[in-house]
């Protein structure tokens, strides 16, 4: 396969260059004009004693390959054309095989994700998209590279909130309601308790009171009552996961490690770690320039912090991880860099293989016109449905005759919210509009699905002798077909590289650049109307493209509908 790696192993042999000053440091540019691969001469400058630009100089005069047309220095990067032909014929292999082969990268390593940790008896909102999008790519694209991935919700269901729960429902709940309506009940009862409870502080004891009896675990009506609100959540949530194509393989959230507490506070002791202030007990972590971690409060119950601590003790004990990955929002990077920090000084070096992938937020532009179940929150499934009736609505404008059209517009409705969060980088807040995420025309979800549309519109018009047999790459081997494979081929560096930085964004940008790239190249190059030599190699580059958009979008989330 003439790749990075290819390259790589050229410029270290005909170069004499030792492999660590050559892997990793080929770039490809952002334009063609800079050749298909570059290599920047900066880092060798203080060794060889020349300029960057003497250097890539000497360079292009020593290169020599079969595969490759020619060399040039420019700006100190030695920039590297490839011959087209060559590259295709090469390519068309790689081509053939895509989606069949098994991934080897993560053979016999598995990764744990923690994402989108909904709260029970609470609102599956919009604030837990990013975080359940993400977390759902990564599981996919880690899957796809052959790891051995376990999915973990880590449930809110632990805490005096659930006392609280039970005392309102317990006051002015209506069980035939919350069977209807579900969390938004559970909800409106919540808030409701807190409106008494100004009125009537002694409901925040009895609430104390109910949960002390869900932890004991010898009351028959609390844990029944806990059982049945933790039920109800999980149902509800399950259609949602279901409509985003998620999944998960475990649900044990922070009720899960309340029995596993007391042997990590046991444990901090018996190193000696654990500190009295201020009547709780904490970890000090002033080397590593953090404050104090909290482990108990004064009245000797957990924190966040703990049940963590046992958390992450229990997963590597349980699945051996490789990485240990948590999917939470950027305000939580304090937290967990103190959780991480506790483990290494608990004798645990594996805390290096924790890792806290953080994101920013996400709003909907026009979101007030939203369905706002509870206070000022954004339902998800609201959001949800509100794409899917848009993407509808446009179906029906521009083709009601579409069989399956509810179908389809599930599919480019809830797309577009996914590809919203997923195209750009996941550090950054993300605000979008439901009309601009809906286009079919911009760098959008529907805008992949469309093409991804279009190729299999145009395979199903075609004689099927044009789809099989021995393809000459002369004829693709043009500038846009040539584009077209160079993207085409890198599709399994790109997934890798997505999840060795945690960032789904990498892959979502780099379908966009297929789409590009095949809608230039559908304009320039006819199918139907050409020799049969000319129409197969068009045709394959045209099912490749299938082939590799379909992939890809899975590994990002989104439908793959064959009509539109």
């Amino acid at each position: 396969m003439i790749d990075k790696i290819f390259v790589e192993g050229i410029l270290s042999k005909q170069l004499g260059l030792a492999g660590e000053e050559v892997v990793g440091r080929i770039e490809i540019p952002t334009t063609s004009a800079n050749g298909d691969f570059a290599f920047p001469c900066f880092r060798l400058s203080k060794q060889l004693k020349k300029s960057p630009n003497e250097i890539a100089a000497d360079f292009a005069t020593r290169i020599k390959d079969s595969s490759i047309d020619r060399v040039e220095a420019k700006g100190g990067y030695l920039n590297i054309y490839l011959k087209r032909d060559a590259f295709v014929k090469d390519a068309l292999k790689t081509l053939k095989a895509f989606g069949t082969k098994k991934h080897t990268e993560g053979k016999g390593k598995t990764i744990t994700i923690d994402y989108s940790s909904i709260n029970i008896a609470k609102p599956f909102h919009i604030g837990h998209l990013m975080s359940t999008a993400i977390g759902g790519s990564l599981y996919k694209i880690y899957e796809y590279l052959g790891y051995t991935v376990v999915g973990v919700n880590h449930l809110g269901d632990w805490g005096t909130q659930f006392g609280k729960q039970i005392v309102a429902y317990k006051e002015w709940g209506d069980k035939q309601d919350i069977e209807k309506r579900g969390v938004a009940s559970l909800v409106e009862l919540y808030q409701k308790f807190h409106e008494e409870a100004k009125k009537r502080p002694e409901l925040d004891q009895q609430a104390r009171d109910w949960f002390k009896k869900i932890e004991d675990g010898t009351d028959k009506e609390a844990t029944q009552l806990f059982n049945w609100f933790k039920d109800l959540s999980l149902t509800e949530a399950k259609k949602t996961y279901e409509r985003l194509g998620i999944v998960f393989d475990s649900y044990n959230g922070e009720a899960f490690y309340s029995d596993k507490i007391p042997a990590v506070v046991e444990e901090l002791r018996a190193k000696k770690l654990l500190e009295h202030s201020q009547g709780a007990e904490c970890v000090k972590l002033d080397e590593l320039d953090m404050p104090p971690c909290l482990v108990l409060k004064d009245d000797g119950a957990s924190l966040y912090a703990t049940r963590d601590l046992a958390c992450a003790k229990y997963r590597k004990s349980t699945y051996g991880f490789y990485k240990n990955l948590y999917v939470v929002a950027y305000q939580q990077a304090l937290h967990f860099r103190q959780v991480f920090a506790v483990l290494g000084k608990m004798g645990y070096e594996w805390n290096k293989d924790c890792v806290h992938i953080q994101f920013g937020m996400v709003s909907i532009e026009g979101g007030g016109s939203l369905s706002t179940r509870a206070g000022n929150i954004v339902f998800l499934e609201d959001v949800l449905n509100a794409a899917t009736q848009k993407a509808l609505d446009t179906i029906n404008n521009k083709n009601p005759k579409l069989v399956e059209k509810e179908k389809v517009a599930e599919q480019v409705g809830i797309g577009a919210i996914v590809f919203g969060v997923l195209c750009g980088s996941r550090i950054k807040d993300v605000s979008f509009s439901l009309e601009k995420a809906l286009n079919f025309d911009g760098e959008t979800g529907p805008y992949l699905q469309y093409t991804f549309v279009r190729c299999k519109s145009i395979l199903k018009k075609l004689d099927k002798k044009l789809l099989s047999g021995t393809v000459d790459a002369k004829h693709i081997a043009d500038e846009s077909s040539f584009e077209l494979a160079k993207l085409l081929v890198r599709t399994d560096e790109i997934a890798s590289e997505a999840g060795e930085k945690y960032e789904p964004s990498i892959l979502t940008r780099h379908l966009i650049d297929i789409a590009k790239a095949f809608n230039r190249f559908y304009l320039q190059n006819r199918i139907v109307g050409e020799s049969d030599a000319v129409a197969k190699a068009r045709a394959a580059l045209t099912q490749y493209t299938a082939t590799v958009l379909k992939k890809g979008m899975q590994l990002i989330l989104l439908g793959t509908p064959e009509e539109m």
